[in-house]
């Protein structure tokens, strides 16, 4: 029989564990930051040094270019480069602005990826971005958060509960399995696969690059130090940076519809409640909207239409009537 805890002791604990996950994150920081430091900053100067040389041997072999006349020529085609424009040859006429490169550019900037390969270059493009982002973002959000709640009665809600009732598995063991199983048809479907195809037709990538690719752009982190398609033909490029958008935009409603699934797992909220704040109850939890004297509280609490329709699916959480796993 368990044994029922005072209020006072509860919200100690959870202020107690809150903390804990709030040291251990800053913890967690710092780690990452030693552990990056110590694999890169070698390399960093070994790569300095390198360049260094470079540049004092091609002095020492054209004696009629100047030092400061090279180090301005650098820093244009710097300059250049941070905004998309190369200097080689070879990709000296390719335009970062056609059809295809700017769908790229915007599926990138409203996923909040932002490679930053490609930037504005005119006032009235960074100014543009800026209005188009504040509406684009949000709508973006919503649109993603729409399809995966409705991905999710499909692909996850309606199979636990026909496992669940048609064999009598229990459903709390249905959904874990449910979930591994799904986690691991993204990483083969949006993950492997993409990082094979990445590495087919990209000739300078390996294949944990174009896996570092992936992850990259389907975390939404897109540090840009990867783009698909940037020395292939202009008609293959562009065909190229349309699939990657398309790619884009699939796999990161993938990466939700998963996320999602795992989030409602049972574990996994009784998990999050350690953190929560002692306050949250379901008595004294603030509401957004003013109590209305109109309606009743038995009106108020009453659940909305589509929620009486999701009762009977086995992820369907309303306050305290979560569903549990079964026990045997």
């Amino acid at each position: 029989m368990a044994v029922e805890l005072p209020g006072s002791v509860r919200k100690f604990c959870r202020t107690r564990a809150f903390w804990i996950l709030v040291v251990s994150y800053i913890g967690y920081i710092t780690l990452g930051s030693v552990v990056l430091m110590a694999l890169e900053m070698p390399r960093e100067t070994e790569l300095r040094e390198q360049l260094r040389t470079l540049r004092d041997t091609f002095l020492d072999s054209n004696q009629c270019v100047q030092g400061d006349v090279l180090e301005s020529f650098i820093e244009k085609v710097l300059f250049a480069k941070k905004y998309g424009v190369s200097a080689l040859d070879e990709r000296s006429l390719e335009s970062n602005y056609d059809f295809t490169s700017s769908l790229f550019f915007v599926s990138a900037f409203l996923t909040t990826t932002g490679y930053g390969e490609t930037v504005p270059i005119s006032d009235g493009g960074k100014l543009f971005c800026i209005f188009y982002c504040m509406l684009g973002v949000p709508l973006t959000l919503l649109i993603f958060a729409c399809l995966v709640q409705r991905l999710m009665v499909f692909v996850t809600r309606r199979p636990v509960r026909y496992v669940h009732t048609r064999w009598g598995y229990a459903a709390g063991r249905v959904a874990v399995l449910h979930a591994l199983l799904l986690g691991a048809l993204m990483i083969t479907f949006f993950f492997i696969i993409p990082a094979a195809i990445y590495t087919a037709m990209e000739g300078d990538w390996s294949f944990l690059e174009s896996l570092y690719f992936c992850f990259i752009s389907l975390s939404t982190i897109g540090l840009g130090d990867y783009i698909p398609g940037k020395t292939r033909s202009q008609a293959v490029r562009q065909a190229y940076e349309f699939g990657t958008s398309c790619y884009l935009i699939l796999g990161l409603i993938g990466m939700l519809l998963v996320l999602e699934t795992f989030w409602e797992l049972p574990g996994i909220q009784r998990f999050v409640k350690i953190f929560r704040s002692p306050w949250e109850t379901q008595e004294g939890k603030l509401t957004v909207l003013p109590m209305d004297d109109s309606l009743s509280r038995e009106e108020l609490a009453a659940p909305a239409p589509w929620e009486d329709k999701n009762q009977g699916e086995p992820f369907y959480t309303q306050s305290s009537a979560s569903y549990m796993p079964d026990k045997h």
